[in-house]
């Protein structure tokens, strides 16, 4: 099923037309508007006019996420304040968050790309969807909830969170699509077990699940203990949040993005060189039609590979593989960005802890859990017990209230954290993902 069939199935040579158009805009707009691109481009001698093809993408300058942090909070955007009629925000390096603006034209486009994501996913105008992804400042809930209304099905906005009101709502509102994360998938699978409830009996068909990386194998046990079709789905807030690709419910083998709107490139993440199609690298993404807040280049730190065949659901733009992992060390638990950074902002304010962690990430069952190991000196060490429980029980604290996510804090001994001459080892991600 297809959307926009005018689009989503354009042959190559117009669509790059399209592209090299709304690109060369784009640039222009940048340059104009926005004092970091226009300093960028004169260091590097380049005009907006230099663009002349697809190809001269490779001459524009990347854009980090240390950028927008540089930035914050709306030195990015391109427009004045009067035309944001939409602030989204999410997690960056220090805890400082990543600030994106959506003009009302922006928020239109950003529904119909969400109402393309979800036909391609199996919904219809005659589907309900519960949408169990969060709401607020996180792109997901509200992104998937316009989707909706723009494609003309029902949506039931229940956000995350109270899963056994959730299992009931679904019992008795009878929807036929979900959308959430994967993990959390499964978690309502499992409180509705508990509750003697059986997903046979209910309405779904499929579920659209993202925001955190998971396996083939995820995908399997959701869909057997779920009994719908689940499809993977890409976004990030920096470039417009959910709707970047999907998979196509007819073959369920790899996200198509919409090149109409982003155009991808893979990059090796240490030399910065592009890469063919095939090959495995860090995805960059430039956005193409976006008013408030466009990006040129942007590093995603995302690894996955770019497949140019059509797929035969009719679609004709490039996909994306499964995201295989991060070149950076951010890790996804639970949906929620977590940088070691963030947690060192915790760990070192408290009196007692030497400057040595690790974090440790298991997919334990259905949920991934966060293991954050902390050396303590010597003095600390020596305390009673009951002293060490109480600090771990302070840090879990402190750390749910920055990240919004919950993490085990295991204080060890000193010197027992393995050093190294180069970069420290401060992830450890156990998940078979």
């Amino acid at each position: 099923m297809i959307y926009n069939e005018e689009y989503e199935t354009m042959p190559r040579e117009a669509l790059e037309a399209i592209q090299l158009r709304r690109l060369q805009t784009t640039v222009t707009r940048v340059y104009s508007t926005v004092p970091f691109y226009r300093n960028r481009f004169d260091e590097m001698g380049l005009k907006p006019q230099d663009v002349n093809s697809l190809a001269d993408i490779h001459k524009l300058p990347f854009t980090y996420k240390n950028d927008l942090r540089d930035n914050y909070p709306f030195g990015m955007f391109t427009v004045p304040m009067d035309s944001v009629v939409r602030i989204h925000a999410s997690s960056g390096t220090t805890g400082q968050p990543t600030v994106v603006g959506y003009t009302a034209r922006d928020i239109q486009t950003w529904s119909e790309l969400m109402a393309r994501t979800l036909m391609a996913g199996g919904a219809t105008k005659g589907d309900m969807i519960h949408n169990a992804y969060g709401y607020g400042l996180f792109t997901g809930g509200l992104g998937f909830h316009y989707g909706a209304e723009k494609l003309g099905a029902s949506v039931i906005p229940i956000s995350g969170g109270n899963t056994k009101r959730q299992v009931l709502i679904m019992k008795d509102f009878g929807p036929t699509i979900l959308t959430c994360t994967p993990s959390y998938a499964l978690l309502i699978a499992e409180v509705a077990e508990e509750m003697g409830v059986d997903f046979r009996e209910f309405n779904f068909k499929a579920g659209i699940f993202g925001a955190e990386p998971w396996s083939e194998q995820m995908r399997g046990d959701i869909e057997l203990k779920l009994n719908l079709k689940a499809m993977d789905i890409y976004g990030l807030s920096e470039i417009i949040g959910p709707g970047v690709s999907v998979e196509c419910i007819e073959a369920q083998n790899g996200l198509h993005i919409f090149e109409d709107h982003f155009i991808p490139e893979i990059i090796d993440p240490e030399t910065e060189e592009v890469l063919p199609y095939g090959t495995p690298g860090e995805l960059v993404f430039t956005t193409i039609t976006k008013e408030a807040f466009p990006v040129i280049r942007y590093r995603t730190r995302d690894i996955s590979v770019l497949h140019p065949e059509p797929c035969r659901c009719g679609r004709t733009m490039v996909r994306m593989g499964r995201v295989r992992g991060r070149s950076d060390d951010m890790l996804i638990v639970r949906g929620v960005n977590v940088f070691p950074s963030q947690i060192e902002s915790v760990i070192m304010d408290t009196d007692g802890i030497e400057p040595h962690y690790q974090l440790m990430v298991e997919r334990e069952g259905r949920m991934d859990n966060l293991t954050v190991m902390v050396e303590v000196n010597e003095r600390i060490f020596s305390d009673e017990v009951k002293e060490l429980q109480n600090m771990e029980r302070r840090l879990e604290q402190n750390i749910k209230e920055l990240l919004g996510v919950s993490a085990k804090v295991k204080l060890v001994e000193p010197k027992s954290i393995q050093r190294s001459e180069g970069k420290a080892v401060r992830v450890i991600d156990k998940r078979k993902i």
